[in-house]
């Protein structure tokens, strides 16, 4: 009787362990992979191309991944690690600078540049700035729609940062970065034959010595830029100017709104009245030529310049009081857009802290897709405005719950609707994030034994 009892109780416990383990491993998340490092997304980090949306991040030891999502089978594939880079290798230190961008060229084959954050005097002589650590490195797919093998692709400047691909509709695929450290200057590359060869180098923003200050005397002209894809043959840039001081720490001081498009039919860059640029732009003539507001003492950080309905540009920024021990106080969305005749707008009643990306409608409406806290919750929802930004209201959440922040890329390039845009969210008490895939149905959801990359390796 007691080896009965002792045999029905042991098949009870199988019963019950399978239990456990299909319910915990036929799981379905929300997320589609949790080992994504640091602060790990860039604006331009995925794109749809024929049934498949790729995404890209920065993931353990800052390397790039990337994973894909088909739309038709419902099937994720991935992440795979793509390459190698030389940030994020010293045991408790971040970088962050050299997250991934990523762009699909005609032939189906997908491009990553990463790892950059200015390189080093060791690389060779920088004649467009100076150095810091990193190498902007290019790696491509093998096979055409394949993220399971890469190989290096050496013909990009190693001195880089914050690269940013823009492909237009012509197949040309466009290459922007800061040529450097903080003291470099932006420029801009284009490539005509799928990302074999690309042109020469040409400067955007020019950073150079300026006055001193209260606080230092050794100060540069410096800058920040965002690149976004406008109508026909148009790249629309905003940007905001960094006031480079040569001391400890170094605070992120970033002052006033620009906007300038480049023509890249002409390859020539003009202002909002149309009138052509002298390349490249100095801090005195981006104030004469090219600006939208000066912020006076706030801070901010840059937002994007995008089109509406009109034809005419619309910027939006992140501004607040400065703060000297940090990136500045809490920042709020600055709305401006050009009438015709002159730039017109305002603060907004956006969340503070809220941050994301803009879609506009026919004139005046448009609506953010945001990343923010409302109380203990964290949410990614949609605010909508019919009033061309004076005022906004809550719609539609995509996911929330508790937990840190969530954070978002720019708008997924040629973006399905089930898979808008990507976001992260922190692991508490790690310096991983889950990444997620968010469309108008919420999250593409994915099998907890598949999503959790860091328990399974």
């Amino acid at each position: 009787m007691k080896r009965y009892i002792n045999k029905t109780f042991n098949l009870l416990l199988i019963i019950q362990c399978l239990f456990l383990n299909i319910s915990v491993f036929g799981q379905e998340v929300d997320y589609f992979s949790n080992n994504a490092l640091g602060n790990p997304i860039v604006g331009h980090a995925g794109e749809y191309y024929k049934g498949v949306t790729y995404v890209t991040y920065q993931g353990e030891k800052e390397d790039p991944y990337v994973a894909a999502y088909n739309h038709k089978t419902k099937k994720w594939t991935g992440p795979y690690k793509a390459g190698t880079s030389l940030l994020g290798k010293k045991p408790g230190k971040i970088d962050n600078h050299g997250k991934p961008t990523l762009v699909v060229d005609g032939e189906g084959y997908i491009h990553i540049v990463f790892g950059g954050h200015g390189g080093s005097p060791e690389m060779g002589k920088n004649p467009l700035g100076n150095y810091n650590c990193g190498k902007q490195i290019h790696v491509v797919s093998k096979r055409p729609m394949d993220i399971s093998s890469w190989e290096v692709v050496d013909n990009l400047t190693p001195f880089a940062t914050y690269s940013q691909f823009i492909k237009m509709d012509n197949g040309d695929i466009y290459l922007f970065f800061r040529h450097g450290a903080h003291r470099s200057n932006w420029v801009y590359q284009v490539s005509k034959d799928n990302c074999k060869t690309f042109s020469p180098l040409k400067s955007i923003v020019k950073a150079k010595p300026t006055a001193p200050t209260k606080i230092c005397n050794d100060v540069y002209d410096s800058w920040y830029l965002d690149f976004h894809k406008g109508n026909n043959n148009d790249i629309m840039v905003a940007y905001n100017y960094h006031v480079c001081q040569n001391m400890r720490p170094h605070t992120s001081e970033r002052h006033n709104c620009y906007y300038m498009k480049l023509d890249t039919e002409k390859d020539e860059w003009y202002n909002v009245e149309g009138e052509a640029l002298e390349m490249p732009v100095t801090k005195e003539y981006a104030d004469k030529k090219t600006i939208v507001i000066n912020t006076g003492e706030k801070w901010g950080h840059i937002g994007r310049a995008t089109v509406n309905s009109e034809g005419h540009p619309h910027v939006y920024w992140y501004d607040g009081e400065p703060n000297h021990s940090n990136h500045g106080g809490p920042k709020k969305i600055t709305n401006y857009h050009w009438t015709g005749k002159k730039w017109s707008g305002n603060d907004t009643n956006l969340p503070v802290e809220g941050r994301g990306d803009l879609r506009m409608g026919d004139h005046p409406s448009m609506y953010y897709l945001l990343g923010y806290n409302e109380g203990e919750s964290s949410k990614v929802a949609w605010w909508n405005s019919k009033n061309a930004g004076k005022s906004f209201s809550k719609g539609e959440a995509l996911i929330e719950g508790k937990g840190p922040t969530f954070k978002l890329s720019n708008f997924i390039r040629n973006a399905h609707p089930d898979a808008r845009i990507i976001a992260t969210q922190k692991i508490e008490g790690t310096d991983y994030s889950k990444v997620f895939l968010l469309g108008d149905q919420g999250p593409i959801k994915r099998l907890k034994k598949e999503a959790d990359i860091l328990i399974n390796n």
